[in-house]
């Protein structure tokens, strides 16, 4: 054995290169997990007692050999440096255009156009507690929402919950500031649903808030119409009674979407109308819940999902595409 590592240690102080592949080549050959230095240690142990000492003194000085040429090798190659001249007017390697995911694109839409009416953006969390998400919302604990099939909760007793609807942001929000108040409140919603072309677990809300002295629902009808306009181009809105915890009177929101498409007739079944969004005035409970004067101070929310109008605005037949992150896709909206 101790003649192998001789002829070794020679081979070592003999080797020279100046490429870096090689010099790479010689410390896996030695050093490497599958190298020869791990196969001389491996049969180190079957080395007789009297012998250990000198042969492991010779393992360790061809270890340190294999080091000190690997690190010279390396350090010569480094220091030479080869300057070439580059044309400095030849065009750039092509660089693949990103995209601003078209949820996102509409979301940001649709802020701008409240914005311009005076609102705000309001954030909050989205893992919830019970009061932010049902009760403050006039939500009792008997209401469906609060079963198993319609919400993600991560504890029970208190209750933690994914948030179902951005409506927590504005309990949130009127809990720290007194009216008026005029926010949006947009972001990622959780929901027990199966997943199909038209509903996912996951989706993104936006909802709008206005608290203030005498507001009526001619200035939620008018704020609507604004919206509606700006966003899709048509002005023909009809408000339908419908039923929301926290809101009173609420109502279902359509827009008139016309009939000059075999498409139009398709989305619309046949209609015109297109439904879009809910809204409704401020319950006064609601308004109590959170310390404010619901006798001084009336107002509207209104909350719409996104995937619904990216889906209209961009004829989208299929909610999962917005999570699948297919880039056929996205490049559509490369242009946007």
């Amino acid at each position: 054995m101790l003649e192998k590592i001789d002829e070794l240690l020679a081979e070592v102080n003999r080797f020279t290169s100046s490429n870096k592949d090689e010099i790479e080549q010689f410390r896996i050959r030695f050093s490497g997990k599958k190298g020869i230095l791990n196969d001389i240690f491996a049969q180190f142990k079957e080395v007789a007692n009297e012998h250990k000492k000198e042969v492991g003194q010779k393992i360790n000085a061809l270890k340190q050999a294999v080091e000190t040429k690997f690190e010279e090798l390396k350090n010569a190659t480094a220091s030479t440096i080869i300057v070439e001249k580059e044309d400095l007017t030849r065009p750039g390697f092509p660089a693949a255009l990103g995209t601003r995911h078209p949820i996102n694109l509409v979301k940001n839409r649709i802020i701008e156009i409240f914005k311009s009416i005076g609102f705000a953006v309001a954030d909050g969390p989205e893992i919830e507690d019970d009061w932010h998400n049902f009760t403050a919302l006039n939500l009792p604990e008997y209401h469906p929402a609060r079963d198993m099939q319609d919400t993600f909760f991560i504890e029970t007793n208190p209750d933690v919950l994914l948030r179902t609807h951005t409506s927590s942001v504005q309990i949130r929000y009127l809990e720290q500031h007194q009216p008026p108040v005029r926010i949006l409140s947009p972001g990622r919603v959780f929901r027990n649903e199966a997943i199909s072309s038209r509903s996912h677990c996951i989706f993104h809300q936006i909802e709008g808030l206005y608290i203030d002295e005498n507001v009526s629902f001619a200035d939620l009808k008018q704020t609507i119409q604004f919206f509606t306009t700006e966003l899709f181009g048509k002005s023909k809105i009809r408000m339908r009674p419908s039923y929301f915890p926290f809101t009173e009177p609420s109502a279902e929101v359509d827009v008139y979407w016309g009939l000059n498409s075999e498409t139009d007739y398709r989305i619309t079944k046949g209609t015109g109308w297109l439904e879009i969004m809910g809204c409704g005035m401020v319950d006064p409970a609601v308004l109590k819940n959170v310390n404010i004067d619901a006798d001084k101070y009336s107002g509207y929310a209104f909350g719409m999902g996104i995937e619904r109008i990216v889906m209209l605005l961009y004829q989208m037949s299929d909610i999962r595409m917005f999570f699948e992150n297919d880039k056929r896709m996205l490049d559509q909206f490369v242009s946007l």
